[in-house]
């Protein structure tokens, strides 16, 4: 297994009282997996990937990514999986505003040593593969939404992440756009990078070959 979740629950205290938003999660990824995590608004998509990416710690159970367990890792080490091996897509494409594309695509590496010779040609790179190179001088408003989302997809996977989440990517795209960019992230599954996209559009949802079913925080099958 190369990522394997066991008795997830994270829990919140919010004005006194304690809300639990997810409970109890357990599944085992292997490595080019491409998953579907489906459930309302709500059911603890967003937490769950959340802490997979190491965003957020679980309040209970443990998280393991290829063979190391995230729960051992200090804030430091945590932020270096984060650079190394995850990239995120969200639903808000949250461009800088006042940066280029190019420049809101290179913020990922900019904490990374090496050459910067090195990094502009993974920029340069990233942005061809999401067909978004022409616009890399502009700035965000200058985009329309499907280039937006297309740029965000370019940030995510300018590290060469050997995980993606996607948490709604579709949200606030038109069906031609929505299909583009599930177009990007099924290429890069099939150049082995494991994918899990968050969603309650059923053709979003459509292309994974796997669903986790989550529904009031609790996992209730797997299809």
């Amino acid at each position: 297994m190369y990522l394997q979740a066991t008795d997830i629950t994270k829990r919140f205290e919010r004005n006194g009282h304690t809300v639990i938003a997810i409970e109890g999660v357990s599944f085992a990824l292997d490595a080019g997996d491409l998953v579907g995590l489906q459930g309302p608004s709500g059911s603890g998509k967003s937490t769950l990937l959340n802490i997979i990416g190491g965003l957020e710690r679980p309040t209970d159970g443990e998280v393991i990514v290829a063979g190391t367990r995230l729960n051992d890792l200090s804030d430091t080490e945590l932020a270096r999986y984060r650079r190394s091996t995850v990239g995120f897509v969200f639903q808000s494409a949250h461009l800088l505003g006042s940066l280029t594309v190019f420049e809101n695509v290179m913020l990922p590496l900019i904490p990374i040593p090496g050459p910067e010779a090195e990094k502009t040609s993974r920029v340069h790179a990233a942005l061809e593969t999401v067909n978004i190179a022409h616009r890399a001088d502009h700035l965000p408003a200058e985009l329309s939404g499907g280039e937006q989302a297309r740029a965000a997809v370019a940030r995510a996977i300018v590290n060469n992440p050997h995980i993606l989440l996607a948490d709604e990517p579709t949200g606030e795209l038109d069906r031609n756009n929505a299909d583009n960019i599930l177009t990007l992230l099924g290429g890069l599954n099939d150049e082995g990078c494991t994918v899990i996209i968050a969603s309650h559009d059923e053709p979003t949802l459509a292309v994974t070959r796997r669903k986790l079913l989550l529904d009031a925080g609790h996992l209730q099958a797997e299809a």
